[in-house]
């Protein structure tokens, strides 16, 4: 079950945290990998660590938030059964201390970025008669979630354009779905802890695990098993929905 062999997927991000466990365990299951990563050196890791395990993969340096260079790496790979829209950036503040900049960079990456991939590779997809979408939100387009401003708007719009994608390709046998993760473990919340709690890494790690009801951050692997399912032919009567994967956060944090 799961077979995703010889399926060609494109995964944004790939290089770290959420889409580094995405792309390993989509590549584990038979299908062509191709990574889209603004850090190449990082995308590259990925790829050896697939290529070393009998996998197969690559790697392209892009910048999601230009059409340009999204379309010239479509174009370079030629084809796509699976999308996943998994790069972003994060930003802590509320709208009086989010700059114009600030905004404009969450946009360009988190929104402007799903987009020109999506753009690029729907024909790709009507061109095979079938293909499959998925986009990664948060439960931040969901609930409030203080000091989250700009980010929150942009995972809205991740959630709303899946939505809109869906209604509009289900006669083409697109499917399109997304994830919203609450807090992950991933290799940036361990960077957000050592900038700003260096002296109490460990308090700190453990209060943020804390607002999750289940009682710790989810695993970067846990949220690749619920995108491989959705990835998947098993999962082919799912399409316009959101799967929340929070350890409660949405339903029972009151």
């Amino acid at each position: 079950m799961f077979s995703l062999k010889d399926k060609i997927a494109i995964i944004t991000g790939g290089g770290s945290g959420i889409g580094k466990a995405i792309s390993l365990l989509f590549a584990k299951q038979g299908a062509i990998v191709h990574i889209l990563e603004f850090n190449e050196i990082s995308g590259q890791d990925t790829v050896n660590q697939i290529l070393i395990e009998g996998g197969k993969a690559q790697c392209y340096s892009c910048d999601v938030s230009s059409q340009a260079k999204v379309k010239a790496v479509f174009e370079l790979i030629g084809e796509v059964d699976i999308l996943v829209n998994n790069a972003g950036v994060a930003h802590v503040g509320n709208v009086e201390n989010t700059s114009e900049s600030d905004f404009d960079r969450i946009f360009n990456v988190n929104v402007k970025g799903i987009y020109n991939c999506i753009h690029s590779g729907i024909p790709m997809m009507k061109a095979k008669g079938k293909g499959v979408i998925l986009n990664m939100a948060s439960v931040a387009a969901s609930v409030g979630i203080a000091d989250r401003f700009a980010y929150s708007m942009s995972k809205g719009a991740s959630l709303t354009m899946t939505l809109s994608v869906a209604k509009d390709y289900l006669k083409d046998n697109i499917r399109c779905n997304c994830i919203s993760p609450a807090r992950v473990h991933t290799p940036f919340v361990d960077g957000f802890l050592e900038k700003n709690y260096p002296d109490n890494i460990e308090e700190m790690f453990a209060k943020l695990s804390a607002t999750q009801p289940i009682g710790r951050m989810a695993k970067p692997e846990e949220i690749a098993h619920l995108a491989l399912y959705l990835c998947s032919d098993e999962a082919g009567f799912i399409t316009g929905t959101d799967y929340p994967i929070d350890g409660g956060f949405i339903r029972l944090n009151n």
